[in-house]
Parts: structure tokens; sequence; C-alpha cells
């Protein structure tokens, strides 16, 4: 079973982040990824145990073993599997770091999250 990336196409930022993630990684090589659109998919978040509002706002990555990563979690994930992003992984997994990026991860999601809605694009 590959990991499971799970986003919202419905908002352009996350969109256009995931788009060219998923062009890292298939120039890579990498093709054990299933990539989930909870906007066309809105079932599938019950598979990582969340509202759809709560996948709409942070990206979920669910490994082929269960475990769940969320929001920066998730993007450190997917970066130490791609060659030319394990660099800003390791980085931001320092423990400074780590806490500076998920608060700033976290403000940015509720943000970005606000305006969505404000501009209702779901």
């Amino acid at each position: 079973m590959p990991s499971k990336v799970y986003y919202n196409s419905a908002c352009p930022v996350c969109n256009a982040g995931i788009k060219d993630q998923r062009q890292r990684m298939d120039a890579c090589g990498i093709k054990e990824i299933e990539w989930v659109d909870v906007h066309a998919n809105p079932d599938a978040v019950s598979e990582v145990g969340a509202s759809l509002e709560q996948v709409r706002e942070r990206l979920y990555v669910k490994e082929a073993d269960g475990e769940l990563n969320i929001g920066v979690d998730a993007f450190t994930r997917l970066w130490s599997q791609t060659p030319s992003q394990r660099w800003l992984a390791d980085l931001l997994r320092l423990p400074v770091l780590k806490q500076l990026t998920h608060l700033a991860y976290n403000v940015f999601a509720r943000l970005l999250y606000q305006w969505n809605r404000a501009k209702k694009h779901w």
C-alpha cells in the first residue's frame, strides 16, 4: 500500500504547491504515493480520522504503516523522500527551527483557510 497525501485542490495556493511537489517527485521516479484530492473526494477524509474542514486546512500524509503526518510534518515527510529537498526536511527538523516552523505553518494555514472560505472556494 503506498503512502497517501490528502490535499485540497479548491485552495489555489495548496493546489499549486501540490502540483509542484508531485512534479518534483515524479521527476525523481517516486511513484509509491497516492494523491487524494479531498475536494473531489470528500469521503476520503475518513481514512485519516479527521473532518473535511481539518484536511482542507492542513496537509495530511498517511504512511503505508498507518503513521499520520499533519501540516509541516507532512511536508517534511514528502521533502525527505525527494532528493533535491532532503536538506530542507533535515533543516526543518532541527529543534528550534521545528518549533518556529510549526508555529508559522499553523498561523499561515489558518489564515489561508479563512481566506479560502471568504472567497467561497468551497
